[in-house]
């Protein structure tokens, strides 16, 4: 399977991630559990491209979880022209935010 993975083009890979992410998402996978204490971030990512002249790019919202004693994490999306996540809570000086 990963073999053929491997050899998909770039439509075909994009296509695959969008089928498996629906399928998580039917499945309940990467969804915060009930009843946690989500902290919220704004922050900017390096794409790692060593070329990359852009770097670091952003800002983008993640959210941050505790569960079975593990740091969880979810890409909630840009953070531009003012976006919050969810609109809840209020934001301190680094985007962070208790729930």
């Amino acid at each position: 399977m990963i073999a053929d993975v491997r050899s998909l083009s770039d439509p075909e890979l994009r296509r695959l991630v969008i089928l498996a992410q629906d399928l998580l998402e039917r499945r309940g996978a990467g969804r915060v559990p009930d009843g946690a204490k989500i902290t919220y971030r704004r922050e900017e990512v390096r794409c790692g491209k060593a070329n990359c002249t852009r770097c670091p790019h952003g800002p983008y919202w993640y959210a941050y979880w505790r569960e079975d004693g593990r740091l969880r994490s979810r890409y909630l999306g840009s953070a531009k022209a003012g976006r919050s996540p969810g609109n809840e809570g209020e934001s301190g000086a680094d985007g962070t935010t208790g729930r």
